[in-house]
């Protein structure tokens, strides 16, 4: 019970069972937890709650995900941001895009993951902003970036990543690599030079590319969520981004 958080504090004093102990807030509890004027933590516990459900997607939810992602509170702007790229669509990359350049690095990362799950023209170049160390301090958003650079073929993303190779950070040049494979077809591993001199023997560089999917989300149970009444873990498999339309030759 010392490590119970508020929410949990008032469950225990009104349980009558265990059951009714671990059993998670109601969608309802949820939702008057994310609109709490007063508490940012309460905000952020209840759009993470809610970020997870099947019916995220639903108007009234996508609403309270983009009101999220705006709010004065960061640790809120990050969880309203990751709901966005969970649950909505391209319609939301411009609003997500802003959020790139956030004074928080956490939300300037959990922006570019949720770009890596929404397809739309409007990210590009803010994502090539993004993964040039001179205008972006965090390797970890540079690295995110660089993912999510992987769905767009066009000449302008190709030579952003090609000049990513060049950054210090080895998680900036492990996902520009891969990002670079995947819309090539090629392996040409990391040194800038061999690519700038491949891109010259070839008329069409995405031709042998293959289909971009975001990362999936994969973890171990926790202690307690092996018990019969609690939820499984969030587990996802990798998908396409929602608006690429696929190549039937990809």
């Amino acid at each position: 019970m010392l490590g119970c958080d508020s929410m949990s504090l008032s469950r225990a004093r009104g349980a009558k069972s265990l059951l009714a102990l671990f059993k998670p807030p109601t969608p309802g509890e949820a939702v008057d937890m994310a609109l709490d004027k007063y508490d940012a933590d309460q905000r952020y516990r209840g759009t993470a709650l809610l970020a997870n459900v099947p019916y995220g997607g639903e108007d009234p939810y996508l609403k309270l995900f983009v009101d999220a992602a705006q709010d004065p509170d960061s640790g809120v702007r990050q969880v309203g941001v990751r709901a966005l790229g969970i649950h909505g669509g391209p319609e939301h990359v411009p609003l997500i895009v802003e959020r790139l350049t956030d004074d928080e690095w956490l939300v300037r990362m959990e922006a570019a993951r949720a770009l890596q799950r929404l397809h739309n023209d409007a990210a590009i170049g803010p994502l090539i902003d993004r993964v040039d160390p001179e205008k972006e301090i965090q390797a970890a958003v540079r690295a995110e970036a660089a993912d999510a650079l992987g769905q767009y073929r066009e000449p302008r993303v190709l030579q952003a990543l090609i000049a990513a190779l060049n950054d210090p950070s080895l998680a900036v040049n492990h996902n520009t690599a891969t990002a670079l494979e995947i819309l090539t077809g090629q392996d040409l591993g990391y040194e800038p030079a061999e690519w700038l001199a491949w891109l010259k023997t070839t008329d069409d560089p995405f031709k042998a590319g293959r289909l971009y999917t975001y990362p999936g989300f994969q973890r171990d149970k926790l202690w307690y969520e092996y018990l019969p009444f609690v939820a499984p873990p969030p587990l996802e498999a990798e998908s396409v981004p929602v608006g690429l339309q696929p190549r039937f030759d990809s």
